[in-house]
């Protein structure tokens, strides 16, 4: 067991943290919070890390941080995780392209049309995203290709 941690706060912090709990933030944040207030309450690191069911260590992480950093502390860092290999105006490009040509695509046809054009615009990046990620950026931005047509012979890829 390591060193009593304990953490002291004023009226107005405590306030800020309960406030924590009705705000739109993620749900991480506002386990951290209470994390902090349970400890400001008397609660030992021990019993807040089985109310969570987290680690000693990750709420003695928490409460370093919001003793070094206060309120701040609460959120992750920008920065975490991997970063988009794609533009706005890149996806914006196809979008453009489903909507004007009257052809249809799937995601391989679009992911290579991408990668060709981006070849072209701008010859020190193409961009290489699998059509699998591709579909799911189009899906997420709501853009769902030309499928409200209908498929005919005519307009079916060759």
């Amino acid at each position: 067991m390591g060193a009593r941690l304990r953490v002291f706060l004023t009226s107005e912090q405590n306030k800020t943290l309960l406030n924590l709990r009705t705000t739109d933030v993620p749900q991480k944040v506002k386990d951290r919070a209470e994390v902090i207030r349970l400890n400001a309450h008397g609660w030992y690191v021990e019993k807040i890390a089985a109310h969570f069911n987290w680690t000693c260590q990750t709420v003695r992480e928490v409460l370093h941080k919001w003793q070094k950093l206060g309120i701040e502390g609460l959120w992750e860092l920008p920065g975490r995780g991997g970063k988009p290999k794609w533009t706005e105006m890149d996806i914006a490009f196809l979008e453009e392209c489903l909507k004007k040509e009257a052809r249809t695509y799937n995601s391989l046809q679009l992911a290579q049309k991408l990668e060709s054009v981006g070849a072209a615009r701008r010859r020190h990046r193409s961009i290489k995203l699998s059509p699998d990620r591709l579909r799911r950026v189009l899906k997420k931005r709501g853009s769902f290709g030309n499928e409200r047509r209908r498929v005919i012979k005519e307009n079916k890829t060759p």
